[in-house]
């Protein structure tokens, strides 16, 4: 039997006994965890979910990507260029079970991101179906965090992914390291968007009130 499940933004056909590599999850090597967001199992779809389904797996380790290199030009009278190289961060993982029903009794660490702004016990206490989830994590991100959209570019749209991927005040911004600005660009495809629109001094302005 396999299932189709969502983590990271991202989807995977999975079966027992595959080996797949994942964001980053908070988890350690030899740990258990769950998969909750499953949009197949088997000949069942969801709706976007399949309601109380689950896929489980073994942490076998945390590991880094392949190195990119990310460059940026400026084509202007004083135009700049900068090249630098990430890795993503990932967990590599071996699938050992599919539930097709069972997945709120299993008792099995629910898997999060490692840079969700959810902690795993939030997220294991959620509903379990899709549409409430959602809707709880975007006011729980919305009633704590800043007016996002006061940066260049950034609308509604644009601001709800970004609360999504975690970031919610421009203090959190100002800090980024260049690492950190290259995982985020990949992550949103913010395509440069951060450093074209100068988001990390607007932000550190910003902080200041």
């Amino acid at each position: 039997m396999f299932a189709v499940l969502k983590t990271g933004g991202k989807q995977y056909k999975v079966q027992s006994g595959d080996i797949l590599r994942v964001e980053k999850l908070a988890a350690d090597a030899g740990e258990t965890i769950q998969f909750n967001e499953i949009l197949m199992v088997g000949a069942t779809v969801g709706a976007p979910m399949v309601d109380d389904a689950a896929v489980q797996a073994e942490v076998i380790d945390q590991i880094k990507g392949q190195k990119v290199i990310h460059f940026v030009k400026r084509r202007r009278k004083h135009g700049s260029k900068r090249t630098k190289g990430h890795r993503q961060q990932l967990t590599l993982l071996r699938v050992t079970d599919i539930l097709e029903t069972g997945a709120g009794k299993s008792g099995v660490k629910v898997a999060v991101g490692s840079g969700s702004v959810a902690s795993v016990a939030a997220a294991a206490a959620a509903p379990k179906k899709a549409a409430p989830v959602k809707a709880a994590k975007a006011d729980t991100a919305a009633a704590g965090s800043d007016d996002l959209k006061k940066l260049s570019g950034v609308g509604p749209a644009l601001e709800k992914k970004l609360l999504a991927a975690g970031v919610t005040t421009f203090a959190q911004i100002a800090s980024w390291s260049d690492a950190d600005v290259a995982e985020m660009d990949e992550k949103v495809s913010l395509k440069g968007r951060i450093e074209r629109e100068g988001w990390i001094a607007q932000a550190a302005d910003l902080a200041k009130g």
